[in-house]
């Protein structure tokens, strides 16, 4: 980066620096950007003095105003004759101590957990997709129903339908075809250590 800056204070272009160093002209323009530090903002001449800030979170913090929302508090501050503040001002003292979010009391219910299902090993937890498939004529879509193994994710049974309506005959042969299956290739299993 050094050199890139020499080639530049000595008169030479930012693309021929670049050119010659390798290194893009926003990588510079980035760097010179970082290296400068903002500079620090003056406080304004009508700044809220500390003992301004204290009167209006008082206001705000009493008994009759704290249900309030600051504009309203405003307004019953204005018909009592007090000006403390505008209602952005209100605002921006509130935020200051954090205060801005919902302030009258309510209940506060705890995170419920959202409930989930694991599958430790295949053909415990099954799951459906349904997509929509074009059909021979337009505007005729079939409902391709999928079950899915969670665990292994291998397609355990299926259906086309024309219907909308879940196909929950299907999800008990399915079921009772994945357990046929199992018993037969334990069988299998058992006959091949035999034969073998």
């Amino acid at each position: 980066m050094n050199a890139y800056r020499q080639l530049t204070a000595t008169g030479t272009s930012t693309r021929a620096a670049s050119a010659l160093t390798g290194l893009p002209r926003a990588a510079e323009a980035r760097d010179r950007a970082r290296s400068t530090p903002a500079p620090a903002r003056p406080a304004p001449a009508n700044a809220l003095s500390q003992d301004e800030r204290q009167a209006i979170r008082e206001a705000l913090t009493s008994d009759d105003l704290v249900d309030l929302a600051p504009a309203a508090a405003f307004a019953v501050l204005l018909e009592q004759g007090r000006y403390l503040g505008s209602v952005s001002t209100f605002y921006w003292v509130l935020r200051c101590d954090d205060q801005v979010r919902e302030r009258r009391r309510q209940a506060r219910h705890a995170p419920r957990a959202r409930p989930e299902l694991v599958a430790t090993g295949p053909g415990q937890v099954y799951t459906w997709d349904i997509t929509k498939l074009k059909g021979p004529v337009k505007g005729i879509y079939y409902d391709a129903y999928v079950m899915i193994d969670i665990y292994s994710r291998y397609i355990v049974g299926g259906a086309a339908r024309i219907d909308a309506h879940l196909p929950q005959d299907r999800t008990g042969a399915v079921v009772e075809g994945r357990d046929q299956m199992r018993r037969r290739s334990a069988g299998a299993q058992a006959i091949a250590g035999a034969v073998g």
